[in-house]
């Protein structure tokens, strides 16, 4: 096993692609002499010069389009936004072309197209660059929308991204860049639409997705020392959903709560929550709870940021009551 960074892990899944496929490129702003705004294609412009690694202006909406038209013609596009807040200017491509073109045309057009860039709050970078954007997309069909929360499940899924041959949403949170993990030597993928259980448990389940898988597993160490067993889902991809993933687990434990860096209102851990009360009612013994960011746009101060995410104490004192 390799330690690397979750930039790192991006980086190694992109070049060893790159070095398989002739047909993928990376394209986006400063992805090459700048070698990323996260530094995640750290020395791709050497390895495979300009034609493969193509800088842009700031122009989200066209380098998108002509990622979805080169996707439409047999290339295999990886679309880098410096943040997923910028995907906004590029919503139609993404949306009305690439998430519908295979539809639309019957099957003649697949569209093998990775939407890549960092995601959710990013530490001081305020309300309009600290949004998590996942259940926007997870409501779209067509796209695939994966959130990794570690360097290994980073490279794997990436690598599977890329091979697909359906637009994804692939967002990386801002903050987990420099996180370290292990990441096997030999190479591997992570099947799209497969969840992992992070951690086992016996009294709750706590299902849960990127950053905030940190928060959940800081949480359950903490509810350990007071006796209380905590089991953690981490989904890895939203969009497909490993719902039998997470219906086992809450079968265990019989109850269940859905922690997210997103808003509360339409976040997707209320389809989350949706599904298990549909789904496997019969075995809760309290409805499905959720912990989210504060329903505000996100504030620039530091203490006002913290006070808006979820964090460990928020999401130990939920349980605690939900075990009452």
């Amino acid at each position: 096993m390799a330690l690397l960074t979750y930039r790192e892990a991006l980086n190694r899944a992109m070049v060893e692609e790159m070095k398989l496929d002739p047909s993928i490129y990376l394209m986006g702003e400063e992805v090459g002499h700048y070698q990323g705004a996260y530094k995640v294609s750290q020395g791709m412009l050497e390895l495979f010069g300009e034609e493969r690694v193509i800088d842009t202006p700031i122009s989200e909406n066209g380098f998108a389009g002509i990622g979805v038209g080169s996707a439409m013609v047999g290339l295999r596009p990886i679309i880098e936004f410096m943040t997923w807040n910028f995907s906004l200017v590029a919503i139609d491509q993404i949306i009305n072309s690439a998430a519908k073109m295979n539809y639309m045309s019957g099957g003649q057009f697949p569209m093998p197209i990775v939407f890549r860039g960092a995601g959710g709050a990013g530490g001081r970078l305020a309300a309009q660059h600290s949004q998590a954007f996942e259940s926007w997309y997870a409501h779209v069909p067509g796209l695939k929308v994966v959130s990794p929360a570690t360097p290994k499940d980073a490279c794997g899924l990436l690598k599977s991204s890329i091979r697909d041959n359906n637009p994804i949403i692939f967002i990386e949170s801002e903050v987990l860049y420099g996180t370290k993990g292990e990441v096997p030597d030999s190479e591997y993928i992570i099947p799209l639409g497969k969840g992992e259980i992070k951690r086992r448990g016996t009294d709750i389940t706590i299902i849960t997705w990127s950053r905030a898988l940190g928060f959940s597993l800081e949480a359950a160490n903490i509810l350990e020392k007071e006796g209380i067993s905590v089991e953690i889902v981490d989904l890895r991809t939203i969009r497909p959903l490993d719902e039998e993933l997470i219906y086992e687990s809450v079968k265990k434990t019989n109850k269940a709560v859905v922690v997210e860096e997103g808003w509360p209102v339409a976040g997707f851990g209320a389809q989350v929550a949706y599904l298990i009360q549909k789904n496997v009612f019969s075995y809760l013994d309290h409805p499905v709870e959720r912990v989210t960011q504060k329903d505000v746009p996100m504030s620039y101060a530091a203490n006002l940021e913290r006070l808006s995410l979820p964090n460990a104490e928020r999401v130990a004192e939920t349980i605690r009551e939900m075990l009452r």
